[in-house]
């Protein structure tokens, strides 16, 4: 029990800003269960933002609410995936062999805040044109980041060092299952099997294009893949009202 509970404190600090469990030392043992409840800690986060929504509703105007939503998404989590997708977008803009070098440098280039500003904006337009069916940034939320978990269980992690690499060394294949499973479950009371498999053609189209620069991930592929994801299972939504 108390590795369940350091496991879900670790994945709550590390995947936002909420005070409740800062805990970001890296105790051996816990990092798989921390990589256990990444589904189950964005579905709380997306549920968290619906509720906004709920209350919000009779007193904003949609456009302006949907803006607010998006903008709670960024701050709840802490812009740390945004962060991973400038530094993945830099190193796709040099050599594959100075990549990672230009990826571990703490200051944005040009190029990733260039296509972290569109990107952006693009993720605050698909936000508000969900309308009510905002009800499912939960489940996006939830998938996009168990495609992060079978990316971590199944392909190499690059580095040596950090916590991905410890992640990757201390995730069991149960851990991974009990992630997939419980994310099952909640697709199912969504009815939305179809965006599962959105999540999973995604997953195959980072893992080609990521194995075949790279031969792996990393953390900041890790959080340009939830990014990505989540703009893409928007757009899956939005695309399905019209």
């Amino acid at each position: 029990m108390s590795r369940l509970f350091k496991g879900f404190a670790l994945a709550l600090s590390m995947l936002s800003v909420l005070p409740f469990f800062k805990v970001h030392d890296f105790y051996k043992g816990i990092n798989g269960y921390a990589v256990m409840f990444y589904p189950l800690i964005g579905a709380l986060l997306g549920a968290a933002l619906y509720g906004v929504y709920l209350v919000l509703y009779p007193y904003v105007p949609s456009m302006h609410l949907g803006v607010i939503i998006f903008a709670l998404w960024v701050v709840v989590t802490g812009a740390l995936h945004l962060d991973g997708l400038s530094d993945t977008i830099d190193g796709l803009f040099v050599t594959k062999e100075r990549a990672l070098e230009v990826m571990k440098d703490p200051h944005n280039g040009g190029m990733g805040m260039s296509f972290g500003a569109v990107f952006l904006i693009l993720k605050a337009s698909s936000v508000v044109a969900l309308g009510e069916e905002v009800y499912l940034i939960p489940l996006i939320m939830l998938l996009s980041r168990l495609l992060v978990v079978l990316e971590i269980y199944l392909y190499p992690y690059i580095s040596k060092n950090g916590m991905g690499a410890l992640a990757k060394s201390e995730l069991k294949g149960w851990q991974a299952a009990v992630a997939l499973l419980y994310s099952l479950v909640v697709v199912a009371l969504f009815h939305s099997f179809w965006l599962l498999f959105i999540m999973l053609f995604t997953l195959f189209i980072l893992k080609y294009f990521f194995m075949k620069r790279y031969g792996g991930f990393s953390g900041d592929m890790y959080g340009f893949s939830i990014e990505v994801s989540e703009l893409i299972l928007l757009n899956a939504v939005i695309v399905s009202l019209v």
